[in-house]
């Protein structure tokens, strides 16, 4: 018998051939387990594992004329095993192989999207290295605010991330869990200690309880994980498709030879992966909210779930993958333009230095109010004139100077004192 699973790409874990084999994979383990119970005889159980196979086409045969496709996919295992298939699917439901085998392929998933989020991380981590201390102006509602530096932006990422991954990890844990309990799941007509061994040997854990299904909150908390790392991707990117607006220009995607932006246009460059993304994470975002839908079922068990879930988790799951290797790209070839983060921080003549000349004023001794008025004055002046110049106004304006020195002035403009406490937040990170 082929063994395929955990193959390596995302894609052929949710292809027919692969979920039939994790269909096979769990009623061999069932059969495995009724020999341990000695329930199965040795002998049968060899000719099991030597015979069991399938045929997509013959299932695809089967199903049109029986229109179940569990019972197609026995039908033609049964065919191949010939007399020892009378062992197989012994006292369980279709439920139990479905909602095993759909764990296994979650697990299967997980695992590629674990590490592409281990790989996303430490990108983003050597970029916080890397621009430690290059100064750029933080925005608040868009507005220059305060210096800070690019770093400590990309450290914010890499807070957004490892908060995921511990999301992520929690969510891939708690689905981990299997079924073998029968119609209506109460063990009828198999033993409780059959779900323990076969679940044991698959890697999962037996459910606490189920319901002849799975319970499907553990499904939409599971995709709610993927909707958050599918927001967090779209955050960053619509704060690059911000920085590199041409009035801005601070980073950029990296730009290849031969690459074109534009059909009409030969000047423009475009963020093209970054709007990618963030389209993207509108799909995740929506299944996220399918799969809230699927938790109501009727009574013990429906099927109203199944069809939703054969598309928002093969979906999701490719789509997590493709965006955290596309945008582990996109952050290892940004394009950072120092230049021009340092030309935009000294905008107005350093007018987000507002604060220090605040404070400054108000340490000699005026009150928050007037040393308020003072600097607002100024710095509104530079602000509303297309050549202003905060810093030249304060020099000039003999209400700041009667107070303030030239030398105390300039000092208000030192980008320095913003990163004295850096190491503070970066030792946070161990970077």
């Amino acid at each position: 018998m082929i063994e395929r699973y955990s193959l390596p790409e995302m894609k052929n874990i949710w292809e027919l051939e692969s979920k039939f084999s994790f269909y096979l994979k769990v009623e061999l383990a069932v059969c495995d387990a009724y020999n341990k119970m000695g329930k199965i005889p040795t002998e049968a159980l060899e000719q099991i594992k030597q015979k069991a196979g399938f045929s997509i086409a013959r299932i695809d045969e089967i199903e049109r004329e029986v229109g179940h496709d569990v019972i197609a996919f026995l039908t033609n295992v049964n065919e191949n095993v010939g007399e020892a298939s009378r062992y197989i699917h012994m006292g369980m439901t279709s439920s139990d192989v479905i909602d095993t085998a759909f764990a296994l392929q979650i697990k299967a998933a997980s695992d590629i999207i674990e590490k592409d989020l281990d790989k996303v991380i430490q990108t983003i981590r050597e970029k916080a290295q890397e621009h430690k201390n290059t100064i750029c102006i933080g925005r608040s509602h868009g507005i220059h605010a305060e210096p800070m530096t690019f770093g400590v932006k990309m450290c914010s990422w890499l807070d957004l991330f490892e908060r995921a991954k511990k999301r992520f990890l929690n969510a891939k844990e708690e689905i981990a869990v299997g079924q073998i309990s029968g119609p209506v799941g109460t063990y009828s007509n198999i033993s409780p200690e059959i779900e323990k061994i076969t679940c044991e040997s698959l890697g999962l854990k037996p459910a606490k309880i189920s319901t002849q299904v799975i319970a499907r909150d553990y499904h939409a908390y599971y995709m709610q994980a993927l909707a958050l790392i599918a927001s967090i991707i779209e955050q960053c990117a619509v704060e690059i498709r911000h920085l590199q607006k041409t009035e801005v220009l601070e980073v950029e995607e990296l730009f290849k030879k031969g690459q074109k932006g534009s059909s009409a246009m030969p000047h423009k460059k475009n963020p093209i992966s970054s709007e990618n993304l963030s389209g993207l994470a509108r799909v995740v975002k929506s299944n996220s909210i399918a799969a809230l839908d699927n938790i109501p079922l009727w009574h013990e068990r429906d099927i109203s779930h199944s069809s939703v879930e054969r598309i928002i988790f093969p979906d999701s799951t490719i789509l997590i993958d493709y965006m955290l290797n596309r945008f582990n790209k996109l952050v290892e070839g940004l394009v950072v333009n120092k230049d021009n983060m340092l030309k935009n921080t000294n905008l107005f003549g350093g007018i987000v230095f507002s604060q220090r000349v605040l404070l400054e004023l108000t340490n000699k001794g005026l009150s928050r109010e007037k040393a308020y008025e003072l600097t607002q004055r100024n710095a509104l002046e530079a602000f509303n004139n297309p050549h202003g110049d905060f810093r030249k106004n304060l020099e000039q304006d003999k209400d700041v100077t009667s107070i303030l020195t030239k030398e105390e002035i300039e000092k208000c403009f030192d980008s320095n004192y913003y990163l004295r406490n850096i190491k503070t937040i970066y030792d946070r990170f161990n970077i």
